[in-house]
């Protein structure tokens, strides 16, 4: 067993970055890339706990597990929520780069969504981090994780060294959701077809029966696009879904925070009434509203994907592409539509998908007026 057992269908990953821990191309700076659900941010932190430990990696000693349970004092993992990553968070960890590691052998600053760095024009947040990464300490390594190497500033990538994730195989996922989860090999199957390789998708269509439920929902929408109230219709259902489990991951975590800052600073009468209470509870709603805003765009991202690999299949079987459906389980739905279109009009509904995307993610457009507009543009 080692630190990089859970890292599914990246043998050559694995071994680039295991002659690196033997010393081999070892560098201060690591860009992993990948497609979503790859497991960028786990190769990056399995890299880091090998490199804490005296073994390479052996995933048993106590470097390893505090590592691999995001508790090691010199690993600092820095994620956000929200659409960007703060200023103030990357000069923090800056400043903690800077100081010498405490137990382990090097002080590793891992940076998930680094493509959240810079929005735009404004580049405040990556350029926090330049002269930090083109000068580092002796025992300092960073390592930032995003989906493309165009991601990030050229400034930062061209003094990193690139580790480039594949998508694996469905062979690959069904195996490690029956391994490692232990689920049903029938189950496993589904859930690594209908993941398109993504591991964390998949172990929850494997585990959560609800969001299986709402990914056939979802999938169950292009046939029944054939008038304008329809359309209209599917557009209000997929903003529904996602404010449905928006909101089931949202609500704990938001009470879970309510709770900690009446803890610190009271929830009596007075506390209440204090300035100190307002200001913090005004701060943490607006924190609040950023991430359920960035979450409930994801989950309507991942909702797009469903509805490509329905697109995806139609095409496959109208011009007799081997391999699996991605849907097998509304085969009749996919033939259904294969008769009723052309390869040619599935093309033009699969870039529709990409350009809603692209206006909700880019442009702020509101979710509800981009999907209304993608519905009709799917229209059979």
């Amino acid at each position: 067993m080692t630190v990089f057992d859970a890292l599914v269908g990246q043998r050559h990953t694995v071994a680039m970055l295991q002659r690196a821990v033997a010393g081999q191309g070892m560098t201060h700076a690591w860009l992993f890339t990948g497609p979503p659900g790859s497991g960028r941010s786990n190769a990056a932190i399995a890299f880091a706990a090998a490199l804490q430990c005296k073994k390479g990696g052996c995933g048993e000693c106590q470097s390893c597990r505090t590592a691999m349970a995001g508790s090691h004092p010199d690993i600092s993992v820095n994620r956000t929520d929200t659409s960007v990553h703060k200023v103030e968070d990357m000069r923090d960890l800056v400043r903690r780069a800077a100081l010498s590691p405490s137990l382990g052998r090097y002080q590793i600053m891992v940076i998930e969504d680094a493509d959240r760095l810079a929005i735009g024009e404004n580049h405040k947040t990556a350029n926090a981090l330049l002269k930090a990464i083109e000068e580092p300490n002796a025992r300092t390594i960073w390592m930032l994780c995003c989906p493309t190497v165009e991601d990030v500033l050229p400034t930062i990538r061209s003094r990193c060294r690139s580790v480039v994730l594949s998508t694996p195989s469905a062979q690959e996922v069904a195996g490690f959701l029956e391994t490692s989860v232990g689920v049903p090999d029938s189950l496993a199957a589904y859930a690594a077809r209908a993941s398109q390789g993504h591991i964390g998708r998949a172990r929850a269509l494997a585990l959560d029966e609800k969001t299986r439920n709402r990914r056939n929902e979802v999938v169950q929408l292009p046939k029944g696009l054939t008038n304008l109230a329809a359309c209209l219709n599917a557009a209000a259902n997929l903003v529904d879904i996602a404010k449905d489990e928006t909101a089931s991951i949202t609500e704990q975590a938001n009470n879970k925070e309510l709770e900690d800052l009446q803890t610190m600073l009271g929830s009596d009468t007075k506390a209440r009434s204090s300035r100190t209470y307002k200001a913090g509870l005004t701060e943490l709603a607006k924190e609040q509203k950023q991430r359920e805003k960035r979450r409930n765009l994801d989950v309507v991202d991942r909702c797009l994907m469903d509805l490509l690999s329905v697109y995806r299949d139609v095409i496959a079987v109208q011009t007799g592409a081997e391999g699996t459906l991605v849907n097998e389980e509304i085969a009749g739905d996919i033939r259904e539509l294969a008769r009723r279109t052309t390869p040619e009009s599935n093309l033009r509904r699969i870039a529709a998908v990409f350009n809603a995307r692209q206006q909700m993610m880019d442009f702020n457009t509101p979710p509800l007026l981009a999907l209304e507009a993608l519905m009709v543009a799917l229209k059979v």
